[in-house]
């Protein structure tokens, strides 16, 4: 499953299959999965079918062995088109699916610090609810 997200896959989700692009690839992933300004929605469905051919292999900006699973994330404008054209080429796209901890800390102040962590729990295929 090519990691097709702004963040590198956690340790949890690499022993489940999760591969990240090297790290110089993931510099031009992360422009194409960008948005600077309001997009229009030609240029959503151009960055789309950019992404997904990163996954399928035949990407001339992106290089890597072509994947049959892509997990994504990012901007919700962005994911319907995107499942749709990894679906297009055979692709099925996932989401992570992590639980929320949370610990609070008593400072020396008196004041609680609140931390929460996320820890990966699973994938979610999208558009595969039948």
């Amino acid at each position: 499953m090519l990691n097709l997200t702004q963040h590198p896959a956690t340790p949890e989700q690499v022993a489940a299959g999760v591969v990240d692009l090297p790290p110089a690839q993931r510099a031009t992933l992360s422009a194409w999965l960008t948005f600077d300004t309001l997009p229009t929605q030609a240029e959503v469905f151009e960055r789309a079918q950019v992404l997904a051919g990163i996954v399928a292999g035949d990407s001339k900006s992106v290089r890597c062995d072509p994947h049959t699973q892509a997990l994504i994330g990012g901007a919700p404008f962005l994911m319907a088109p995107l499942e749709a054209a990894l679906s297009a080429r055979g692709i099925t796209a996932f989401y992570a699916f992590s639980v929320r901890e949370s610990i609070e800390q008593t400072q020396q102040d008196g004041s609680v610090r609140k931390i929460a962590t996320f820890k990966h729990a699973g994938f979610v295929a999208g558009n595969k609810f039948d």
